[in-house]
């Protein structure tokens, strides 16, 4: 009885595969879902399927296209390049051609690269054990071939997921063309192979990216004899290692990427090389303080213990932003190089840790911060910038200019200082405020009540009655009002003192 139930449950669950169908884990019994067609797992299931293998870009340039119908966003997590960069990443891409992404550092050049194997498919077939993720329909390699004449149609295939078809290479002027194309594998040799065996050959990153994209990091840092080594991938679409008399057509998107000064200085593409790609692609920092503010608060680093409430008020991150837009104009500063946008990212994170370092010390929740934290963006920063004149015992007092400017540049499109002549005209019958990036907020709460007047600033800067909030207006008014010459400002050991 028990073996005829088995019997009748296998018979069961046969038809329900047959019909498409199956139950739904967790669900009603009688509740069914349909199933998804099984995947070929040989040749003859393939090509039964109808299954057709298309070029990497007219794959690419297939799948741009349902994304640009259905009006997806095509680089999620990029910001500032909707009508720049982006529409020149797509004519690229429909038109089938290689790019050069040709930028300063911090310029998204890696993400953008990266963000390409969205345009693959979700999955490829490949003949299976394949090291180049062969073409089951057209392959290349000599060990393919010899299963296709041996096994035939019944050859296994390997789904080839689109992460993994993707290849990066940081170019070094040690990178040699076995890293890139390959070479001949000393171990296949002595296991008995003939030099001229095409079996022989270890292949290199490219041709392990075949049916993919390959992406060269920094490519004027490649040796130029290196370099040469490349013009067939990109022009007649094949390899040659050594001395084989073997024509490999691969089927490679090649992209690239450059910083300016390294293509014209410190190492530089070759004129052959550079007229094989396709487009280059020029990339830039943000446009916009918006847009800048938007990339800090999307790559900051953020903890999972939620232990302390941050209210973050937006002229901070103004400020943050505007100190780098201000060293990007600078003239001490080597723009040729570029300042990263990873600078105000570095910044914002330094300034919020101020914050909560303060928080513990005072012990008080919420938490904001204050210009007093300014100042600690000096470290965040040191480094992240290259100094004209090269004197880096000159790079804090530069920082420190960076700041203030910044401070006013934001105050200023805050307030006219004329608002604030009642205010300064308490300062000059004897009123002193000090203030301190470790002083809880509390006592800047007593010091707006009995100043008095500040009410409307303190909206216009969305304080509320957040005694942090208001401990961060308060500051920034001060300083502001210093910076325009309304008031002194005495620096004292970690503390600063404001008058008349």
């Amino acid at each position: 009885m028990w073996g005829f139930f088995i019997m009748a449950r296998r018979f069961l669950n046969l038809n329900l595969f047959k019909l498409g169908r199956a139950k739904k884990p967790g669900a009603n019994p009688r509740d069914v879902i349909l199933e998804k067609k099984p995947k070929a797992s040989t040749l003859r299931e393939l090509k039964e399927s109808g299954y057709r293998v298309l070029p990497v870009r007219e794959e690419m340039r297939k799948n741009l296209i349902e994304k640009i119908k259905s009006g997806e966003e095509l680089f999620p997590g990029i910001v500032g390049f909707e009508d720049s960069v982006i529409p020149q990443v797509e004519n690229a891409i429909l038109s089938g051609q290689d790019m050069i992404f040709l930028g300063e550092r911090g310029q998204a050049k890696s993400r953008m690269i990266r963000a390409l194997v969205s345009f693959l498919d979700g999955e490829v077939p490949a003949i299976a054990g394949c090291e180049i993720n062969d073409s089951p329909y057209s392959p290349i390699c000599k060990s393919c071939r010899e299963k296709i004449e041996r096994f035939g149609d019944q050859v296994e295939i390997a789904w080839i997921p689109r992460e993994s078809r993707y290849g990066e290479k940081l170019a070094t002027p040690d990178t040699t063309i076995a890293d890139l194309i390959g070479e001949v594998d000393p171990v296949r040799v002595a296991e008995g192979r003939y030099l001229a065996d095409e079996l022989t050959i270890h292949y290199g990153l490219i041709p392990r990216t075949n049916r993919g994209i390959f992406c060269i990091n920094e490519l004027p840092d490649l040796a130029e004899r290196i370099q040469v080594g490349l013009f067939n991938i990109l022009e007649e679409r094949d390899v040659q290692i050594r001395g084989y008399k073997i024509r490999m057509p691969l089927d490679v998107y090649i992209v690239a990427s450059a910083n300016p000064e390294d293509y014209t200085n410190r190492g530089r593409i070759i004129t052959p090389l550079r007229d094989r790609f396709g487009s280059v692609v020029r990339t830039h920092y943000p446009r916009t303080l918006e847009h800048e503010i938007e990339i800090m608060e999307m790559e900051k680093t953020t903890f999972g213990d939620g232990t302390y409430q941050i209210i973050i008020p937006q002229y901070m991150k103004e400020i943050i932003a505007e100190v780098t837009s201000q060293a990007r104009r600078s003239p001490e500063i080597n723009q040729r190089s570029g300042v990263s946008v990873r600078i105000s990212i570095a910044n914002y994170e330094t300034l919020l840790s101020s914050a909560v370092r303060r928080a513990i010390r005072v012990g008080e929740e919420p938490v904001a911060p204050r210009i007093s934290d300014l100042p600690f963006l000096v470290a965040s920063t040191r480094g992240k910038i290259e100094l004209e004149s090269g004197e880096e015992e000159k790079e804090g007092q530069l920082i420190d200019r960076l700041i203030r400017s910044a401070v006013l540049a934001t105050f200023n499109r805050y307030f006219g200082v004329h608002v604030f002549d009642d205010f300064v005209a308490r300062f000059k019958t004897g009123l002193r405020i000090e203030v301190s990036s470790e002083m809880a907020s509390r006592e800047y709460v007593k010091i707006v009540q009995q100043v008095g007047g500040l009410d409307d600033k303190m909206e216009r800067l969305e304080a509320g009655d957040n005694p942090a909030a208001i401990a961060s207006a308060l500051e920034f008014i001060l300083e502001g009002l210093h910076l325009n010459r309304r008031l002194n400002k005495d620096k004292l050991e970690g503390r600063a003192l404001y008058r008349g």
